[in-house]
């Protein structure tokens, strides 16, 4: 006989039975589910694989492609890492830069190769020649890089220095064509009172008159000429502190019996205050000169030219004014070109040594002028504010 403990429940029995299937159909649910993501996953996977797929086959392809221009580029490519190594080159450079390779120390090796040239070109002395080479850094602060991208402008800088001296070599022409010009009136002037001096008939009176003619001609051409060569060439020039305003009363007192004999007053405005410029003084006063006479010559009997000074921290303002003819405006823009003038018996020198000399001594000079009133030439030059470190 079965024991007490041996009796089942059928209810019991029946309600186990229900909760094992329902958790085995809550576990087929979940299990079908997981499957249901494990499908949709994997399809996502392949999805982004295929996305980097294609990433990686672009950036593959850009690789590339990089690689073949950095090899093509006909500048020169230099990378150097954190330290300043030579961490990569592209062709050009190996070219233009050997022997320099790969673990090299830049630095050391500019130090010792390249030499600072005009601008901002840098010699590098090969067997071939000199190279004139353009630097320009590039610093990559996330990468801890240099790139330095080297550019060779030595046919450029040939070009430039063949274009320079034919330049000045035109210039020499025009030059000489424009002196040939100017000394042709007084030397044909000079020749014909020397062909009366040969007469022997000629009287005393008249030999002299023409003798004087002659020798005023060929003085004429003597400054011509050295006019020429103080342009083309220009002199050494003592520079030195020059007070402003003993110079212009030195030139003043020089022409002053020039104006006198044509009836003219020139009147000086000084207000220079003591200041001081750095010039050289003979030629200071040969450009002061220059412009006096030019408005003697341009102003008619009975009339004023003033000249004038002021100053202030930085420059020193000359101004020569005149009440004469005037410039016309067509002609205002060349009048400081050599060898151009409106006058008929002018070097056309005058002018551009003024212009020269100017430049020559920090400053400049302009001119403004007005028809049937007169004309200003002004000329600015530094001033000096401490005398004693110069």
């Amino acid at each position: 006989m079965a024991g007490p403990g041996n009796n089942i429940d059928p209810h019991e029995l029946e309600a186990a039975f229900s909760l094992f299937t329902e958790a085995s159909q809550q576990l087929a649910n979940t299990y079908a589910e997981l499957q249901q993501q494990v499908v949709s996953l994997t399809g996502q996977l392949e999805i982004a694989n295929g996305h980097l797929r294609r990433e990686l086959d672009e950036k593959a392809a850009l690789s590339r492609r990089l690689t073949i221009l950095m090899e093509r580029l006909p500048g020169g490519v230099v990378e150097l890492d954190a330290a300043g190594m030579v961490s990569m080159l592209n062709v050009a450079a190996r070219q233009l830069l050997a022997p320099l390779t790969e673990g090299m120390d830049w630095a050391a090796f500019s130090a010792e190769h390249l030499k600072q040239g005009e601008a901002d070109l840098w010699l590098y002395p090969q067997a071939k020649g000199v190279l004139r080479l353009r630097l320009v850094g590039t610093s990559l602060p996330e990468e801890s890089r240099r790139i330095l991208l080297v550019q060779d402008l030595t046919a450029t800088w040939a070009l430039e220095q063949s274009l320079a001296q034919h330049k000045r070599l035109a210039a020499m022409g025009e030059m000489a064509a424009g002196l040939a010009h100017q000394l042709r009136t007084p030397l044909a002037t000079a020749l014909l009172y020397a062909g009366h001096l040969a007469r022997p008939q000629l009287a005393e009176a008249d030999r002299c008159r023409f003798a004087v003619k002659a020798v005023d001609r060929l003085r004429h051409l003597e400054a011509l000429t050295q006019g020429m060569l103080h342009f083309v060439r220009g002199n050494v020039l003592d520079m030195v502190p020059v007070s402003l305003g003993d110079c212009l009363l030195e030139a003043v007192h020089t022409i002053e019996p020039q104006f006198a004999a044509r009836q003219m007053r020139l009147v000086l405005n000084d207000g220079s205050k003591a200041a001081h410029v750095l010039a050289d003084s003979k030629e200071l006063m040969g450009l002061v000169l220059n412009l006096l006479e030019n408005a003697m010559l341009a102003s008619d009997a009975g009339s004023c030219v003033e000249l004038s000074v002021c100053c202030d921290s930085d420059f020193a303002t000359m101004v020569v004014r005149d009440s004469g003819r005037g410039v016309a405006p067509e002609h205002l823009e060349r009048l400081f070109e050599p060898f151009y003038t409106t006058r008929k018996d002018g070097t056309g020198l005058g002018l551009a040594i003024v212009h020269s000399l100017a430049e020559r001594f920090g400053g400049d000079v302009t001119v403004r002028s007005v028809l049937g009133e007169g004309t200003e030439f002004i000329v600015r030059l530094p001033v000096l504010n401490d005398v004693s470190n110069v």
